[in-house]
């Protein structure tokens, strides 16, 4: 028996044969997915507004907790994939801003953040550029930033990303999962770590079930498993992406304020 619990781990972290014919998965693919549970998530949130305890609504809520863990996975991905790192941050804070304007529609927010709470002021999107810079900042082979600066700039980037959606647990899951990438295993316990002081955060300050819910993150944990390491024949998924998700959310922000006149 001890033989074959051995020979069982060994495979599962090891790359045997049986683990690499679990690698199906091209980050489009895995972005597809992630694309379609945050659109089910959003519609719940549209067609179930508050924090509904209907049966429909928590099933779609939870198929929603795979996206933020698949888009965490590919920007650290993409941080090390990346051409220009730089480049790679404009592009992710544009994004925020744009989509910030769009999360607002959606979810009843004012457009200037802080206006009435802490919690959930912007997208994600914030957090996800918040996250991926604290990262470059750990990163850096800059000579005139000391290690003092370096931990410094990243405290800043980490708590700036408090108020948004998925708030500071996320981004530092980028900082986290980004310095162990090369061991798969540290960066699921980190990453859930991280997404149980979320759930516990969640839980005490807006909604005790739907914090419990933000532990279903650990579903997208074997998809992660499941990437190839290819990006799949469509070049396109690069930006679909980001222009689905302002976009979707402002159709769905209309549809709320004219037919829903919420």
């Amino acid at each position: 028996m001890n033989q074959v619990c051995f020979s069982f781990y060994y495979s599962i972290n090891n790359g045997s044969d049986n683990t690499m014919k679990m690698k199906i998965l091209s980050s489009n693919a895995l972005k597809m997915i992630a694309i379609a549970a945050m659109t089910i998530d959003h519609l719940a949130w549209l067609l179930f507004p508050g924090y509904s305890t209907d049966g429909v609504a928590l099933i779609m809520h939870i198929v929603g907790r795979l996206t933020a863990p698949i888009m965490i996975f590919f920007i650290v991905e993409g941080y090390f994939r990346t051409k220009d790192i730089k480049k790679y941050i404009r592009r992710m804070f544009v994004f925020a801003l744009i989509s910030h304007f769009a999360y607002a529609l959606m979810f009843n927010k004012n457009f200037i953040p802080l206006q009435s709470s802490l919690f959930d002021q912007t997208s994600v999107m914030w957090t996800f550029a918040l996250g991926l810079t604290a990262l470059a900042i750990s990163k850096s082979d800059n000579p005139k930033l000391k290690p003092w600066h370096k931990t410094v700039l990243v405290w800043v980037c980490l708590l700036a990303a408090f108020p948004a959606d998925w708030s500071t647990p996320a981004a530092v899951s980028i900082l986290y999962m980004g310095q162990n990438r090369n061991n798969f295993k540290k960066q699921t316990l980190w990453f859930m770590l991280f997404m149980a002081l979320y759930t516990i955060v969640y839980a005490i300050f807006l909604n005790p079930l739907y914090g419990l819910l933000q532990i279903c993150v650990a579903l997208a944990i074997p998809l992660w498993r499941m990437y190839n390491g290819e990006r799949g024949k469509w070049k396109g998924m690069k930006w679909l992406f980001y222009f689905y998700y302002p976009v979707h959310l402002a159709i769905l922000g209309i549809i709320r304020i004219v037919f829903l006149s919420a």
